[in-house]
């Protein structure tokens, strides 16, 4: 039987009478104490995980929806859209221009609205685009510009991980950064399922709602499968989303208290990392299929290009972990070497001149690109709450009432940061594309290695070095 919140206490358990009622699936709970031992092992675990794993699958097949372009502008041209490479490869990066903008705004909106509700609504919107996107590759005289536009409303899914990050708030500090990985990697690997699935999925006609393309060869395909397949279980998601989770009151903030990180310089140093290893890893996702397509055409996109995402939606796990036993400066900083000496090597192995370049080298590279970028985006995402409690609570004395506000303005502070930054870093997806669609390859490839060299520097003198501003 549920009883009333009184505002007693046990001595270090939970609350002595609370109403039991508000951590059903489906209620806002108010009360919620998870550093609390007795309470997280009574009552919080249960709930949070329990929130968590229902956020997961829905922020994987917002991942579906971003990158679907990704795989659908490979085979636009073989089914008689008359597109250009240059306008394909800008096909691929407009999910990367809204999904970052929308981020911004969600980053801000999950906490305010809940979890519960921002997750089943900003999940139930993907249909739109999907639905659109089924119905116009049916016909190929649909003209480019609405095109773009269904590939710009895809780019909304990619908000989702900013509203996502709000789950984590249900999680006591001991167990965020394993929250974190769990949400983001498996979240990340809805990357490669559509790289890994769509090539397969549109060969088939008995789940085919509509009518076939036909390629040059008179081979029929239906790409409104890549669409129409997603539509019934971004619905079911939703509803579960609805009808299972929570809305967790006390994680709230309004945003004339989380604009106070945009005073903060961390706030935008993290940002150029973050942008670094999540935006390399988002914009070579979306640029790998028709960067393959285009430079080696003798082999298969669909054979190839989810591995990459997979392997860095994997690593970041391992990056989160690495990061707390090694420390997150030195874990990003090692990214950094990596990802550079790797895109390096895939200059290396271009095509260049008479050359026909080494599809294997070039491939194996980009996979080391993909681990690297990986395993930095779990370090970055572990630094950003050690410095910002680290700056807000100094010279503070634990136990005192400075120290416990000051614990809460960090905590507030760093979930914004991880928002804001993972927005800007998905802009990642919009520029690489972009960049591979306006500029030769290799010149694109070594504009990267020197912005890899500037986070190094950026990694080594505020957070790595000895005696640096903000050790992480």
């Amino acid at each position: 039987m549920s009883s009333v919140a009184q505002g007693s206490r046990t001595a270090g358990g939970p609350p002595a009478s609370y109403d039991t009622e508000q951590y059903r699936p489906g209620r806002a709970v108010t009360d919620w104490e998870p550093e609390n031992e007795l309470f997280w092992k009574s009552i919080g675990r249960k709930v949070a995980h329990r929130n968590l794993w229902i956020a997961v699958p829905a922020l994987l097949v917002a991942f579906v929806v971003w990158q679907v372009w990704s795989v659908i502008a490979t085979n636009l041209a073989d089914v008689g859209f008359a597109f250009s490479t240059s306008q394909l490869f800008w096909l691929t990066a407009v999910p990367g221009l809204t999904g970052g903008t929308a981020r911004i705004l969600y980053t801000f909106l999950g906490p305010m609205i809940g979890q519960r509700r921002f997750t089943a609504l900003s999940t139930a919107v993907l249909v739109v685009p999907l639905i659109w996107l089924g119905v116009a590759v049916q016909d190929p005289t649909t003209p480019y510009t609405v095109m773009v536009v269904i590939a710009a409303l895809c780019g909304i899914g990619g908000a989702n991980f900013a509203s996502s990050l709000a789950n984590i708030g249900f999680f006591p500090k001991a167990e965020k950064g394993s929250a974190t990985g769990v949400n983001g990697g498996l979240g990340n690997l809805g990357v490669s399922v559509v790289q890994l699935l769509t090539p397969i999925v549109i060969t088939w006609s008995t789940i085919a709602i509509g009518s076939a393309q036909h390629k040059a060869d008179g081979t029929p395909v239906y790409l409104q499968n890549a669409a129409f397949v997603w539509v019934p279980v971004v619905l079911a998601l939703a509803a579960v989303a609805w009808f299972g989770q929570n809305d967790l009151k006390v994680a709230s903030a309004p945003f004339k208290q989380q604009k106070v990180i945009f005073t903060r310089k961390h706030t935008w140093l993290m940002t150029w990392l973050y942008v670094g290893t999540f935006g390399s890893f988002i914009g070579f996702a979306a640029a790998l299929p028709m960067l393959i397509k285009t430079t080696f055409p003798d082999y298969s996109v669909a054979a190839y290009a989810w591995m990459g995402p997979a392997v860095g939606a994997l690593a970041r796990w391992a990056g989160g972990w690495i990061a707390d036993k090694w420390g997150g400066a030195r874990v990003t900083l090692l990214s950094f070497v990596g990802m550079a000496l790797s895109i390096a090597g895939v200059i290396a192995f271009l095509p260049s001149g008479g050359d026909g370049g080494d599809f294997h080298g070039f491939f194996l590279c980009f996979l080391a690109a993909f681990f690297f970028s990986g395993i930095g985006n779990g370090s970055t995402f572990r630094q950003i709450p050690v410095i910002f409690r680290g700056t807000r609570l100094k010279g503070l004395a634990e136990g005192t009432p400075e120290h416990a506000g000051a614990l809460r303005q960090a905590e507030m502070e760093s979930g914004a940061v991880t928002g804001f930054t993972s927005a800007m870093a998905a802009y990642g997806f919009f520029f690489i594309p972009a960049l591979f669609g306006s500029v030769a390859v290799t010149s694109a490839m070594w504009g990267f290695v020197a912005f890899y060299v500037s986070c190094m520097v950026v990694t080594w003198w505020f957070y790595a070095r000895k005696g640096a501003e903000a050790p992480s």
